[in-house]
């Protein structure tokens, strides 16, 4: 009867009010293999827009530099968090034991044949690979996937399906979005890209880290609607 209550009562929650994007989105029983994905930007936007991670409204970040855009939609997954298993992980692969995590939740760019022309929503992609990124000595890596069921990109499965040209478009976004004018020296560097295997353990390892870092937060939910 008790269980019931808190169920009943966590639906109506959930139909009365909005659920943080970051919190409130279940990461679901299909991940890493399919994961829910908060969309903060379009490749046509020339603002770089992100979650603000208090309210869980959409904002205004900055203005992109130069004529940097993103080449795919991209967002955040829901329920990560690059922490200490995820930078371990960063360690393991490159060597450096100076890495540590972002603290932020996970990055990822979703390939859509279809032009999506709205932020702020979530969609359901394929992770097929990633780049290693290096941002600070932080790590702060960039997921690849593909929009569920789409007719051009939705058969892909590994990294390996990408063209080569469209990766070097990747890694170049993403080493100069953050440059300024007349700098010497990049703020990041990108060691790796990697395929399906390694990005699903990112996933595994990010989510290792959420459940933990906001334990609390859970138990909170928990105790409201007892």
């Amino acid at each position: 009867m008790v269980e019931r209550r808190q169920h009943s009562l966590a639906k109506v929650l959930t139909l009365l009010f909005r659920a943080h994007p970051w919190h409130g989105i279940e990461l679901g029983p299909d991940a890493p293999e399919v994961v829910p994905v908060y969309v903060e930007m379009l490749p046509t936007d020339t603002v770089k827009y992100e979650l603000d991670k208090s309210t869980g409204f959409l904002k205004v970040d900055r203005p992109q530099r130069f004529s940097a855009q993103s080449p795919t939609l991209y967002g955040l997954i829901p329920q990560t968090l690059c922490g200490p298993r995820t930078a371990a992980y960063c360690q393991e692969k490159t060597g450096r034991p100076d890495i540590e995590g972002d603290e932020d939740p996970l990055d990822i760019c979703v390939l859509s044949e279809r032009p999506i022309n709205r932020s702020d929503i979530i969609l359901k992609a394929r992770p097929i690979g990633g780049l290693r990124m290096i941002d600070g000595g932080e790590v702060d890596d960039k997921l690849i996937a593909v929009l569920e069921n789409d007719l051009s990109y939705g058969h892909w499965r590994d990294i390996s399906d990408c063209p080569e040209n469209m990766l070097e478009r990747f890694e170049h976004y993403f080493l100069t979005y953050k440059e300024m004018p007349g700098a010497t020296q990049r703020q990041v560097e990108i060691t790796h890209i990697y395929g399906r295997d390694e990005a699903h353990e990112v996933i595994r390892r990010s989510r290792l880290d959420y459940q933990e870092r906001f334990a609390d937060l859970r138990q909170s939910f928990d105790r409201l609607i007892g």
